[in-house]
């Protein structure tokens, strides 16, 4: 692959990137007669029991607003809004109001990955820093022999050896600094705990690394080239990247609430790739359903580039690359900062899921999980 220098792509991508540069190509799969029905949308009475179930989570865990939408099949069958978007104006959610979704973001970094994968621009085994890696030396050139082995599936998979979620997290720290100072300041002051590929740990970080090999294959700017290369061709056309500041907050942007935290304090902007997008319910799942979530819709990625971003790592066997797995086999993933619980589910039975909350506290993850399954049951013809 021929590298084009960080420094170099930055200084020309304004002018080089053209309105076809990205074709909205997706993967035609077969259509089975059950995916060609009509799918089935709650009746009122099941509606309500939807709204039942919201109700009691955000009385339990206090949030102000939470959106959720349901696609069976391909198709979105139920998307609703729920409380306050901003308790101060009294304007209520609706499902087109947009939330930071934090880590469900880190699919969406994945699927990046896999178009470039597709294009032959990267591989997974291809190492990212040094002589030969993708990054090559542009964080660095005294770099320490673990940084060396870190290949892209290592950082896909969470198994680079460390900078693991916990409280030398690096996109928690030094928050004045941009992408480059930041990489360089990690490489040089956190050593790796382990090395590549004997242990998982969560990392953010690792997220954010893969957001500038993106833009090194790629040759464009991390959001830009997710929206061309990922979203667009899923039909989702609102999703950006988060500001930090209440001021900064989008159009139909929901506040955020903290509870003992404060959601406008943190560098949202530069957590891009790893937890960075903000979006509705039904952008995540109009992307769930499009990488291998229905026969019905086409798929973003080819068959096996599915099968390989869905298969989990020697170290951890409930995640793959950007997803959590299991046997069923569902796939998801879940998000969290402050003033923001969120998740995105697809299950076996073909079915898609998201819900966003704009609150968290204890125990506000799992209880959106079980609040989300809990609809889903609400609806006995969205069984198998």
């Amino acid at each position: 692959m021929a590298r084009i220098s960080r420094r170099g792509f930055l200084a020309q991508a304004g002018g080089f990137i053209a309105a076809g540069a990205f074709p909205a190509v997706c993967r035609p799969t077969p259509v089975f007669a059950q995916d060609s029905l009509p799918q089935p949308k709650p009746s009122e009475a099941e509606a309500e029991a939807i709204a039942k179930a919201a109700r009691q989570f955000m009385d339990k865990y206090r949030v102000p607003g939470l959106s959720v939408a349901f696609a069976r099949h391909g198709e979105v069958v139920h998307e609703a809004g729920f409380g306050y978007a901003d308790e101060a104006a009294g304007q209520r959610v609706t499902p087109a109001h947009l939330f930071r979704i934090a880590s469900v973001s880190k699919p969406i970094t994945s699927a990046a990955v896999f178009t470039l994968i597709e294009k032959g621009r990267l591989k997974l085994e291809d190492r990212v820093f040094g002589a030969g890696g993708v990054l090559g030396f542009d964080y660095g050139h005294s770099l320490l022999e673990r940084v060396l082995k870190i290949t892209v599936h290592h950082l896909l998979t969470h198994t680079a050896g460390g900078w693991s979620n916990d409280g030398n997290d690096p996109m928690f720290r030094n928050q004045d600094m941009d992408h480059q100072e930041l990489i360089a300041w990690t490489l040089r002051n956190q050593p790796l705990k382990d090395e590549p590929g004997q242990q998982y740990a969560y990392s953010n970080f690792g997220y954010c690394i893969l957001g500038r090999v993106v833009e090194e294959a790629s040759g464009r700017h991390y959001g830009e080239y997710v929206r061309r290369a990922v979203l667009e061709p899923c039909g989702i056309r609102d999703m950006q990247l988060a500001g930090n500041t209440l001021a900064q907050r989008a159009h139909d942007e929901v506040c955020y609430y903290g509870r003992d935290e404060d959601p406008y304090s943190m560098n949202v902007t530069r957590m891009d790739a790893h937890g960075g997008w903000i979006g509705t319910p039904d952008d995540l799942v109009r992307f769930a359903r499009r990488v291998g979530g229905s026969n019905r819709v086409p798929n973003l990625l080819r068959a096996e580039t599915i099968k390989t971003m869905l298969t989990a790592s020697v170290a951890n066997a409930g995640y793959a690359c950007g997803w959590c797995v299991n046997r069923v086999p569902n796939y998801w993933h879940t998000g969290s900062l402050p003033g923001t619980t969120t998740i995105v589910v697809r299950t076996a039975s073909g079915l898609c899921w998201a819900g966003f909350a704009n609150a968290r506290a204890d125990g506000s993850g799992l209880a959106l999980d079980q609040m989300m399954w809990q609809m889903a049951r609400a609806v006995p013809a969205w069984r198998p």
